[in-house]
Formats: C-alpha cells, sequence, structure tokens
C-alpha cells in the first residue's frame, strides 16, 4: 500500500509511534527532543505520539537525559515535557542483532503508524532498513511506516547508488524521508514564498537581470572533537551534494504547479537535471579546497586541522571548498553560480547572494560606473534570519552623487520565533506525510553525479592549499572569483 498524506498542514498530526535509532545521542538530546516538545506546546503533536528511544547502552534513566537541552525554567516547555516525558520508553540493544527487531516488533505489534529516525552512523543505515523488513515493520496494514534517514547519504555515486537500492528494495520511495536540517529553517521554505509570491521578484529572477549568484555557509568553528568523522568525509562531502545542493534548488528551481511534494520535488531535481557536470579540466580550475592552520577564529583559538584529534597527520581532507557551477537551462543560461562553505572562517554566515547586472547608467557621465555597486538581494539564513536589499540612492546635496543602501527584514522583529532547533517543521512534515523538503532518491544520486568528477580529481592531486581561521578562506577562492573579475560579497 503506498503512504499516504494523512492530515492537512496546520493540523495536529494523527497517533503515531516515533522510533529513534541511536535516540540516547547527541542529536536526540539537543536537536530531536527539543523540536517535539516544541510541537507539542504549539498544538501540532498530542498526546498519542509515543516515542521509542533504540540504543546499545543500558537505560540510564533516558527521560532524565533527553531532558538535558530543554529550558525547564519556561512554563510552557516544561508543560510540554511533562506530557512527552510519560510517553517516552526505552528498547536496549545492537543495530545489527536480529533480537533487537523482535524485541521491538513486540512493542509495536498493535501500533497503526510508526515513524523510524536514523539518527545513527551512516554505516547503519542500509543495515537497520533490512532488519525492520526481515521483522515485518516496514508493511503498511493498517497505517502508515516511515523511514528518516540523516546525511551523510553516502559518499560517493556508487555509495548513494547502492544505499539507494537496498532502502528501495525493503520499502516505497513515498516511505522515505531523506532528511536535510538546513530545509527546516524558516528562510529556506522562504525562499520559494518570496520569489512566488512577490510578482517583482520572479520578474527578474532570471539571467536577464541576474549576473550571479553566491550560497556561502560558513562556520567560525573547528572540527572540534569530530576529527574520525571529519577526516573521512570533508567539507564537499559534509556539505555541498546536500545542503548547498538543496539551496541552490530553491533558488534556481521554475515555479511549481503547486506546493505539493511531487510537483516541488519534480522542479528541484529538473533544476539539478541542468547543472553542467563539470570535465577534468573545470575541475581543476573551476573547484578549490582549503584548509585552516593555526590561529583564531570567533574570538578564540584554533589549532591546525592536522593538529586535531584523529586527524591523519597526513591528511589531505579539506575543510573548505569553493565551486563555480553553470545551469544550462533558459532561465540561468550564462549566470555562474559560486557556492562556498568551510569551518574556522571569519563569521558564522548562511546567506544566498543574488547579484544583478549592472545598468548602463548613461546619465551619470561623471560619475565612476565601476564604484556605483551593483543591486543585490541578500537571503539571510543564519544567523540574523531576514532579506536584505541593496540598491543605489541619491547623497543629500546639490551634487548628484549615489550611495549604497539597504532596506533590511529580520524575521525575529516581525515573528516570534522562540527557541527552535529547525527540525520542528521536518518531524512534523514526517508525521502528516508531507515529503516536500525531503530528497528523493534521483536528486541524491544527481548532487553526487555532479561532485563526482572533482572529488575524483582530488584524488590525484595534493593537499589542499592552506588558510588562516578567520579569514575568508584561502587565495584561491578569491581567484576563482577574480577570474570572472567579480569578487565575493563579505562574510561577516
Amino acid at each position: 500500500m503506498p503512504d499516504r498524506k494523512t492530515v492537512a498542514a496546520g493540523d495536529p498530526a494523527p497517533p503515531a509511534t516515533l522510533v529513534i535509532f541511536g535516540g540516547a545521542g547527541d542529536l536526540s538530546r539537543r536537536l530531536l527532543t527539543p523540536a517535539l516538545v516544541n510541537l507539542t506546546r504549539d498544538g501540532l503533536i498530542g498526546d498519542a505520539l509515543d516515542i521509542v528511544v533504540v540504543s546499545r547502552g543500558a537505560d540510564e534513566g533516558i527521560q532524565t537525559q533527553l531532558e538535558e537541552h530543554l529550558d525547564l525554567g519556561d512554563r510552557a516547555i516544561k508543560a510540554a515535557w511533562a506530557r512527552r516525558r510519560k510517553r517516552v520508553s526505552y528498547v536496549q540493544g545492537d543495530f545489527d542483532d536480529a533480537q533487537t527487531y523482535a524485541d521491538l516488533a513486540k512493542r509495536m505489534a498493535d501500533e497503526a503508524n510508526v515513524a523510524f529516525y536514523l539518527a545513527t552512523s551512516a554505516s547503519f543505515f542500509g543495515t537497520i532498513a533490512e532488519q525492520l523488513a526481515k521483522a515485518g515493520m516496514l508493511e503498511q496494514k493498517r497505517g502508515f511506516r516511515r523511514l528518516v534517514v540523516e546525511k551523510p547519504f553516502g559518499h560517493d555515486l556508487a555509495s548513494a547508488k547502492a544505499l539507494n537500492k537496498t532502502l528501495l528494495g525493503v520499502m516505497d520511495e513515498t516511505q522515505i524521508y531523506r532528511i536535510d536540517h538546513f530545509l527546516g529553517k524558516e528562510t529556506v521554505q522562504n525562499i520559494m514564498v518570496a520569489r512566488f509570491g512577490n510578482a517583482f521578484m520572479e520578474a527578474v529572477w532570471n539571467s536577464r537581470y541576474v549576473d550571479h549568484v553566491e550560497i556561502t555557509a560558513a562556520e567560525t568553528v573547528d572540527v572540534g572533537t569530530r576529527g574520525a568523522f571529519y577526516d573521512a568525509t570533508g567539507a564537499m562531502r559534509d556539505m555541498v551534494p546536500n545542503h548547498l545542493f538543496q539551496l541552490l534548488a530553491m533558488v534556481g528551481m521554475e515555479p511549481p504547479n503547486s506546493f505539493g511534494a511531487e510537483a516541488v520535488r519534480n522542479e528541484k531535481a529538473k533544476l539539478l537535471d541542468a547543472v553542467r557536470v563539470p570535465t577534468a579540466a573545470e575541475a581543476r580550475k573551476q573547484a578549490v579546497r582549503g584548509r585552516y592552520t593555526a590561529g583564531s577564529a570567533g574570538g578564540r583559538k584554533v589549532g591546525a586541522y592536522l593538529q586535531a584529534e584523529d586527524v591523519a597527520k597526513d591528511s589531505k581532507t579539506e575543510t573548505y571548498v569553493a565551486l563555480k557551477l553553470l545551469v544550462d537551462s533558459w532561465r540561468w543560461a550564462g549566470v555562474p553560480f559560486y557556492l562556498r562553505t568551510g569551518k574556522a572562517l571569519a563569521a558564522r554566515d548562511t546567506e544566498i547572494v543574488i547579484q544583478f547586472k549592472r545598468n548602463a547608467l548613461a546619465m551619470f557621465r561623471n560619475a565612476d560606473i565601476a564604484k556605483i555597486p551593483p543591486n543585490k538581494l541578500i537571503i539571510q539564513i543564519q544567523p540574523n534570519e531576514g532579506i536584505d536589499l541593496q540598491f543605489v540612492a541619491k547623497k543629500p546635496g546639490p551634487v548628484v552623487d549615489t550611495a549604497e543602501v539597504s532596506m533590511d527584514f529580520r524575521y525575529k522583529d516581525a515573528f516570534d520565533l522562540g527557541q527552535r532547533t529547525g527540525y520542528e517543521t521536518l518531524l512534523y512534515d514526517v508525521l502528516i506525510g508531507d515529503q516536500s523538503l525531503f530528497q528523493r532518491a534521483d536528486m541524491v544520486e544527481r548532487g553526487w553525479a555532479i561532485v563526482q568528477p572533482i572529488l575524483r580529481q582530488w584524488a590525484k592531486d595534493g593537499a589542499p592549499e592552506d588558510y588562516e581561521p578567520g579569514s575568508a578562506g584561502p587565495a584561491s577562492a578569491d581567484a576563482l572569483m577574480a577570474r570572472d573579475d567579480r569578487t565575493w560579497h563579505p562574510i561577516d
């Protein structure tokens, strides 16, 4: 039986059980539990939601562990957690042990609607799905069975295809929710509303008016204690085929015929299909990788990446990536998309910059046209979520001279955002059966196909280029833009 959306958006989610594999871990404590409590407080999930934690460790007060990051001084949060807390239970067992699933199946025997959340190492994704299928827990008899998969979804094109094959061998695509927490952010979701809900924006959202697009995800933090994971992953695999490509798809997609899940995902998939896969020569020229040295970033000292715990001394893993990509579509022909992401940079800054073409400005004959800045639309995703429009105005005085000014909108000034983790929307959508913000198998594989030539080239090349912590990245990233007579929007 195919999965079906169970309720309308905005209505309370139906009674269900959320099974969290690895639910005693950091992701569950820091993000998932607070999100579930927020949804409870907001009336979007009721008392008939059970939470079952599956973990290898002993049950040492799982409820107490899960409340670690809750603001229990807030009366509404405390009341919502009191309702959730009593519906939390625990199943102990290894993820590759059939007995774990036999025990879980007994627990699930009378449950109609169940969502399984894989908050585990990626190496267990396929194993858990196959074990759930063997235990008969993915069969949709009286309700839904859904599987939520965290990133990384594979580490290259071959592994992504293999994982998709495993999952689709035991369940239908409509049951699989490949989660990307970036898409749970209000500002990301507002990209489509801003574009398609405002006639003046969509009118100029094309190659006739847009010079180029920048997508940045910068962090001040270093790899910290995640050296083992990061050294096997790197900035490209960690951020680009998932987070940044999803932002690219939302910025570049054509208008869907509705905001239904398949209509939206079809347009995203078409956009990704239109991204030109780099040749070997383009992979060398249009992709930059860097690695931070010792210094300071975000107001604290940062040790060199190669000295981080669990990082190989001869590592060639990158902590910074910058790319130039082209989209072969009518809307974006000739408009380059520049993507960059990195750790230990000048500021925490995730944003999309739409830079428009310069006007001819023939009327300003005595002005230095090069000094008159082009218009920019800046969608700030984090922190300080909002939208800025930078344009030119006349300076006061008798002489006609120009200055760049900005119109700023900040979400926190207009709306009460509360303390949200970004997972609220995604968890709610899983429970109501809305896949709009989740990747499909073809989208995942296309993302890996685009970066695969670059990964292949980097495997042959030497080490990444060094850059200082607290900077904007390696010099080659600036050179990438300079070759096109452009500069990056500052990271701030």
